[in-house]
């Protein structure tokens, strides 16, 4: 074999693999890890394209900005409790070593605000205000979160008054109390453990132990704020590589003020601002990296076929929205439990993205009803919201081809009555004889099912 014979072979070889790595894993339906990872990178890569994290990122780092004095008046406030004021002041100077005169700025700027919230009618005024700008911060990382998560429908005033304001008094509690656990733990084993040799594995340990509270924040940020449901090894592998990445950018940034002397000769304590900024867009873009890799990871499987499902044809939607109600129907009469969509996706074989739009449109036409137990949109399991006994092919039809605005256009039904007579026959047509057949009687075996679990489709006793 030739060299240019060997070249062509591997020019086709990396083209076959490249357009299955772009489009063709789509429709490999294996549960392989390969397979499973080739389609979280490719979704992650089209999300990313798609999702314009960095103007979201630059938007997070604005709103982040105006909540820095409330945040840390309340994190000052509640350390004042503990009596932990001057070690989250040390802490502070630690992550900032050449910025000592911004710090004592915006340390002034805190007191300042603790002092005029604590006084006469600002009691409840500053309050309010600080809570407000916090829930207002935290309100834009959850719809941020959402958007990823493709999720239409965020928590009500009420739910974000009440989670975010419990996240903010326990939060801080949590955070100077693991600061203090550390200071103790640091000072406890030097004196039990005062050995040279044994000194840098006590360091090494307790710089695990910062990681490992960094990866457990991040992962319950993702578990926790997106109003959907997620599963926690997705967040905790996603919290993993985000805490990491936040930890090394940390260093570079703490790293980085010891060798800013010269721009600070020319800015002055203005060099922190930009330094600032960059530094709070860069861990919001991971940030919200993390969340699109832990929702890649848990949903890859859901994008199966998502290209021919964007261009499937009237007649075949048509048809699995029938096939879809027809096994809500049987299951219903068979006393089965109900299913969520993804479940009964994944159960029967079907692609989940179609299986959820076709879901969203039988729920339109008043065909199911979505369990609301847990609140969630599109997480709730599915019931039929009429009676099954008497439901008819035609029936599903007819109001599957008469859902949506119609006769809007002025005069179109006097200006082309013609082309509406041949629209009604075709329609008539649709809605014939077979039609009539019982949705309950038509041969569709139920218990035939991928084998994810038993379950999910065993008769209730």
């Amino acid at each position: 074999m030739t060299l240019a014979e060997r070249w062509q072979r591997l020019v086709e070889y990396a083209m076959k693999q490249w357009d299955y790595c772009s489009s063709g894993v789509w429709q490999d339906t294996r549960p392989l890890f390969r397979v499973k990872a080739i389609k979280v990178a490719n979704l992650c890569v089209r999300s990313f394209m798609n999702a314009d994290l960095q103007t979201q990122a630059c938007a997070m780092t604005y709103r982040t900005l105006l909540a820095i004095v409330p945040a840390l008046a309340l994190l000052f406030a509640i350390g004042r409790g503990f009596g932990f004021q001057n070690l989250l002041r040390d802490e502070l100077f630690s992550y900032f070593p050449s910025q000592h005169r911004a710090l004592e700025a915006a340390l002034s700027f805190v007191d300042s605000y603790l002092e005029q919230a604590s006084e006469g009618i600002f009691v409840g005024v500053g309050i309010v205000f600080l809570l407000w700008t916090l829930i207002s911060l935290v309100g834009s990382v959850e719809d941020a979160f959402d958007h990823i998560w493709m999720v239409k429908h965020g928590r009500t005033i009420w739910r974000k008054l009440t989670d975010y304001t419990a996240i903010f008094l326990i939060l801080p509690v949590l955070m100077i109390c693991a600061s203090g656990l550390t200071l103790l733990m640091t000072s406890t084993l030097q004196k039990i453990l005062d050995v040279d040799f044994l000194k840098p594995a006590i360091n090494w340990i307790l710089d695990l132990g910062s990681y490992a509270f960094t990866w457990l924040f991040f992962a319950g940020a993702y578990k926790l704020i997106p109003n959907t449901k997620v599963n926690f090894g997705n967040a905790l592998g996603a919290g993993i590589f985000v805490g990491t990445a936040f930890q090394v950018l940390q260093w570079l940034f703490v790293s980085g003020q010891m060798y800013v002397a010269k721009y600070n000769a020319i800015y002055g304590s203005f060099s922190f601002l930009p330094l600032l900024l960059i530094w709070l867009q860069l861990v919001w873009l991971i940030t919200l990296i993390g969340a699109l890799v832990c929702f890649a990871s848990q949903n890859a499987g859901q994008f199966n076929f998502n290209d021919d499902v964007r261009c499937i044809s009237p007649s075949y939607h048509r048809t699995v929205c029938l096939t879809v109600m027809t096994i809500i129907a049987k299951r219903f009469r068979a006393q089965y439990p109900p299913l969520t969509l993804p479940e009964l996706a994944e159960l029967y074989g079907l692609p989940v993205s179609l299986v959820k739009d076709v879901g969203q449109h039988l729920n339109e036409v008043k065909l199911i009803n979505f369990i609301e137990s847990s609140g969630e949109f599109m997480v709730s399991a599915v019931q039929p919201a009429v009676e099954v006994s008497t439901l008819s092919v035609g029936d599903v039809v007819e109001r599957l081809q008469e859902h949506g605005s119609t006769d809007f256009i002025p005069d179109f039904m006097a200006r082309y009555s013609a082309v509406e007579r041949i629209g009604e026959t075709l329609t008539e047509a649709i809605i014939g004889a077979e039609a009539q057949q019982l949705l309950i009687n038509i041969e569709v075996d139920i218990d035939n099912t991928i084998p994810v679990t038993k379950k999910l489709f065993q008769k209730k006793t």
